[in-house]
């Protein structure tokens, strides 16, 4: 039977090599990422009221976040099309 001795800072040291290597490949926020929200967002402005009643319907599922949502869209008098591209932004950020 083979025996693997490992010491505190080879273990230590490997941990560190390997939280290093996952966050050096994690995506830094830059404006490739604005713009494609910003896209995205204008797009909405165009969809089919077949489209927005699929994506009211997958958003609904959570009912919390869709209620608020809806409740900063009407506090900001927003209708029709216009609130179609705040919700989108409010249910699809953070």
């Amino acid at each position: 039977m083979i025996k693997f001795q490992f010491h505190g800072g080879a273990v230590a040291l490997a941990i560190l090599v390997a939280s290093s290597a996952a966050l050096a490949q994690s995506p830094a926020h830059d404006s490739s990422t604005t713009s494609t929200i910003s896209n995205a967002v204008s797009e909405v402005k165009h969809w089919t009221w077949k489209k927005w009643k699929q994506a009211r319907h997958e958003w609904k599922k959570d009912k919390a976040k869709w209620e608020g949502c809806n409740q900063k869209a009407t506090d900001q008098k927003l209708s029709g099309r216009a609130s179609w591209s705040f919700i989108y932004t409010c249910m699809t950020t953070s």
